[in-house]
């Protein structure tokens, strides 16, 4: 009996604490945001509108959003940034977390593109994302079609870069949030089959 109750209570913790911990954070960042902006619906409307907040910030995403998409409008804010850049304590700040962004981004060129298995003599098959495909001219006057891979080791904003040929390279059945959410939680979100296919192309 009081084995069952010790499993049962260490289950329903582990279970509890993380949905715990995610309402908590959305609770927060609503409230965060809410308060922010808590002003705006008592100007417009008299009243205290709960939630305006955020709708208020989505319209602006959104609207940032078609800008950056549109060509005069990517030039405006590249313009923007050029110019934010030349101010020090800005550019060390701006600059990492644009990057680390930017890998989480879909439409960004030099985001996550897939996640990937290399085949490595020493540590076996080990998952990564890779960053960049390009050619190397070797000596012999071929090329050769190399990738770049980068394989977290503590969450993800730090990690190994490994370059390797493209032969080497397993292209698992996984999205790249799939892949992130692998990494973050230790590998315990790896799906129990994981269909795998070479790209040649």
């Amino acid at each position: 009996m009081l084995t069952w109750l010790r499993r049962t209570f260490i289950t329903g913790f582990f279970v509890t604490v993380p949905l715990a911990v995610s309402l908590i954070a959305l609770v927060w960042a609503f409230r965060l945001v809410d308060g922010a902006s808590a002003g705006l619906s008592e100007r417009l409307f008299h009243v205290h509108v709960p939630g305006l907040g955020i709708a208020a910030a989505m319209l602006v995403l959104l609207g940032v959003g078609m800008l950056a998409r549109n060509v005069v409008g990517r030039r405006l804010l590249a313009r923007g940034e050029h110019l934010l850049l030349h101010v020090p304590v800005f550019r060390t700040v701006y600059q990492p977390i644009k990057q680390l962004m930017a890998a989480f981004s879909p439409d960004n060129e030099y985001g996550f593109k897939h996640v990937v298995m290399v085949d490595d003599a020493h540590r076996g098959m080990v998952l990564g994302f890779m960053t960049k495909e390009f050619t190397v001219d070797l000596k012999d006057g071929t090329r050769e079609e190399m990738v770049a891979v980068y394989v977290p080791t503590n969450h993800l904003y730090l990690g190994d870069i490994t370059i390797c040929r493209k032969d080497r390279v397993t292209f698992p059945s996984l999205t790249v949030e799939e892949g992130i959410r692998i990494f973050l939680t230790g590998g315990m979100a790896l799906p129990d089959g994981v269909r795998t296919e070479h790209k040649h192309d």
